[in-house]
């Protein structure tokens, strides 16, 4: 639709006929209780919004095509007391984006420093929501966000507080996430984030590509290590496996490339159904990427994941010396933006600057 072209606003009574955003609450099943928005573009671009799990994105679709990979429990409710071992696996629902940290992500691990669970707790914390804009079509004000503050931490410990808005402009298949992560403590504290975009059926399918550019290193070595490979076409999306029933998976850390404006890209085509995702952020900020397969039987996915470090843990970066800390106060912005695209020449050009 063009936006710019006013003759269609005698044809709208309310703003709902066109995109914005409505807030509800989940009513029934495992997530029944759960604060969610709806996220309309106008632009064929839509998606939920989990206000109480971290203002997190479950199920997205464009056009008639869904995006996300959806686990069998899907949404539920925040449970703050799953930061133990592998309990995070319990409220996993899947969905576009799960955030991971913000001061651990990585597997369940022990060290001088404490204990810390798989991923750590902040998708598990509710947003307080501070502000909702809706597109203001009369005005030709066609942006709409939803932001809301996330708080993670304990008295007498570390305390962080995540500030995000997720952003849109009607008429455009894009969204934007800015997040501000802030310690808000009187004591350093340490510091990972991990964006974990998780992909499903029908966008991922056995022969979309993954495109990105960057060096990478396995994070299965040895006999466990059947698809990131020398030789192996692990960007192109596998059929099911066998061997990935049950907790078979496999990822690959990605030292990714950036142009000269520090831009990093990665994305996801589907020429099946002729249908590109972009993602960009700035390498500044999240200098790697995670790329994990998961090709199970019903449990069919791949993560496009950027973030502060390789998802290996606090002790581990610790080690080398390179666990990040914020001081009293310190704040750190991450800006991400995902489009979509179901045009021809749109998406020729994105594969183009993946072959230069």
């Amino acid at each position: 639709m063009n936006y710019e072209n006013k003759d269609w606003l005698d044809k709208v009574s309310n703003v709902a006929q066109v995109g914005g955003i409505e807030t509800s609450v989940l009513d029934n099943g495992l997530g029944r209780g759960t604060r969610i928005a709806w996220v309309n573009t106008g632009a064929g671009l839509r998606f939920k919004v989990v206000l109480d799990r971290a203002m997190d994105i479950a199920e997205a679709s464009f056009n008639q095509y869904n995006l996300s990979w959806i686990s069998g429990i899907g949404v539920t409710p925040p449970q703050p007391f799953s930061d133990k071992g592998v309990d995070w696996l319990r409220t996993f629902g899947g969905g576009m984006l799960v955030t991971c940290g913000l001061s651990h992500v990585g597997g369940p691990e022990e060290d001088e420093f404490g204990k810390r669970g798989l991923h750590d707790q902040i998708s598990n914390i509710p947003a307080e929501i501070i502000q909702i804009k809706q597109p203001d079509i009369l005005r030709g004000d066609r942006e709409m966000f939803i932001t809301g503050i996330i708080k993670q931490g304990h008295p007498l410990g570390a305390n962080i507080e995540l500030k995000r808005s997720i952003r849109c402009t009607l008429g455009d298949p894009t969204i934007h996430i800015i997040d501000e992560v802030t310690n808000v403590g009187n004591i350093d504290t340490p510091h990972m984030i991990l964006y974990h975009f998780n992909f499903g059926w029908p966008l991922i399918d056995a022969g979309t590509e993954l495109l990105w550019n960057g060096s990478w290193t396995a994070r299965e070595q040895g006999d466990g290590n059947k698809i990131f490979k020398e030789g192996n076409t692990f960007k192109t999306c596998q059929a099911p496996r066998d061997d990935h029933r049950g907790t078979g998976e496999e990822a690959a850390f990605i030292d990714i490339d950036h142009d000269e404006d520090f831009k990093s890209r990665c994305a996801i085509y589907n020429k099946q159904i002729g249908l590109a995702l972009a993602m960009e952020f700035d390498k500044r900020e999240l200098p790697w990427l995670t790329n994990w397969q998961h090709w199970g039987f019903g449990e069919y996915v791949t993560g496009l994941e950027p973030g502060t470090n390789p998802p290996v843990g606090q002790r581990k970066l610790r080690e080398s010396g390179e666990l990040l800390f914020l001081k009293p106060k310190e704040s750190k912005t991450y800006t991400l933006s995902i489009r979509l695209s179901d045009k021809p020449d749109d998406i020729q050009k994105l594969i183009r600057t993946f072959n230069q």
